[in-house]
């Protein structure tokens, strides 16, 4: 009995197995396969195109996030031998994350430090630069515009950032091509767009003239107006402070004023080789001095500036201190120029 039945169920599922059989070959004709193919192949290139979009939109949403990044440590270790812990620890985008350039900016003294700092990366190591260390720049730099805009204070410095900052972007982009940058081409253009913007609002920005019933610059005494003018180590401030009034614009001209500036930033051997003479066979100190900036880099003056512990190896800002373990740690520190901070993480 339980032999017949094994034959009966045995029987039952070979026919059902021909039936399906017969109509899964009916299902497969040619016309169903080809519609079935492209269904497939329409299934598939729909779903690419969806992915490469939603890989767009969050390319672009993690590139532009306003996230900062923090840490604890206001300081970071510079190794000097170059080995693979260096390469992997000690990179100019690490210290750019970690060394809180945020909020130097807010600082008066380290304002025009940090704006260097970031026109020298823009100049030639902005492509050495990881993707976090590219978000934490553009935060940084927008901070800068929208303080600058705020303040209206400093917008020449901001003007030549983004200048060196949209030359470099549109060379990389446009000849060298997007093998050079991390991060989608997309965002790069963005941030290109971005930046021409922001320099359209810096020259649409007009300063205000302050309506004042008390005491104005042209109200001091001749010397004192003399004495801020010497204050002054920059030539392009003195040349629009002389366009203010006439007195000024006399004073401006003063060529004990240029002999000045021109020992303040270069030395006397520098002279000798580029002497400019006047006609009446003075020498020429205000001519001297653009022609000089022609060939020799300007004396840098900052208000505070990172500072290097030659014992610790460590770059840090000064307030913020680390960890030094030497006896007497002040005669340990150097301070940092824009240049030397770029120099110390070159391979």
């Amino acid at each position: 009995m339980f032999i017949c039945t094994d034959i009966l169920i045995a029987t039952l599922f070979f026919f059902s197995f021909l039936l399906f059989s017969f109509y899964f070959s009916l299902s497969l004709s040619p016309s169903s396969i080809r519609l079935c193919d492209e269904n497939k192949e329409n299934v598939y290139v729909g779903n690419v195109c969806e992915v490469a979009a939603k890989k767009r939109k969050k390319d672009f949403v993690n590139n532009n996030t306003k996230t900062q990044f923090f840490y604890q440590e206001k300081w970071i270790y510079v190794q000097k031998e170059s080995t693979r812990e260096r390469h992997g620890y000690c990179t100019l985008g690490e210290a750019f994350n970690r060394l809180d350039f945020s909020s130097a900016i807010q600082d008066v003294r380290r304002f025009n430090y940090v704006v260097k700092l970031l026109q020298l990366i823009a100049r030639s190591q902005l492509t050495s630069l990881s993707g976090a260390a590219q978000k934490n720049y553009f935060n940084v730099l927008e901070k800068i515009i929208k303080k600058v805009l705020d303040d209206q204070q400093n917008p020449r410095l901001i003007k030549d950032l983004l200048q060196d900052l949209s030359s470099t972007l549109c060379t990389l982009i446009r000849e060298v091509g997007k093998s050079v940058l991390v991060g989608n081409i997309n965002i790069w253009v963005c941030r290109l767009e971005t930046i021409l913007l922001w320099q359209q609002q810096l020259n649409n920005l007009q300063i205000p003239k302050q309506l004042t019933s008390g005491m104005t610059l042209s109200d001091l005494p001749l010397h004192m107006q003399n004495n801020i003018l010497y204050k002054f180590s920059d030539a392009s401030d003195i040349i629009n402070l002389g366009q203010a009034t006439p007195t000024l614009h006399m004073l401006s001209e003063d060529r004990h004023l240029w002999k000045k500036l021109c020992q303040f930033h270069f030395a006397e051997k520098q002279f000798c080789r580029h002497l400019v003479l006047s006609e009446k066979g003075l020498v020429d100190w205000k001519l001297m001095y653009f022609t000089l900036q022609k060939y020799y880099p300007k004396k840098e003056q900052y208000g505070d500036t990172l500072h290097f512990c030659k014992h610790c190896s460590i770059l840090f800002w000064k307030d913020s201190g680390h960890p030094c373990t030497a006896n007497d740690p002040d005669n340990c520190l150097m301070p940092v120029s824009p240049q030397h901070f770029i120099d110390l993480f070159k391979f």
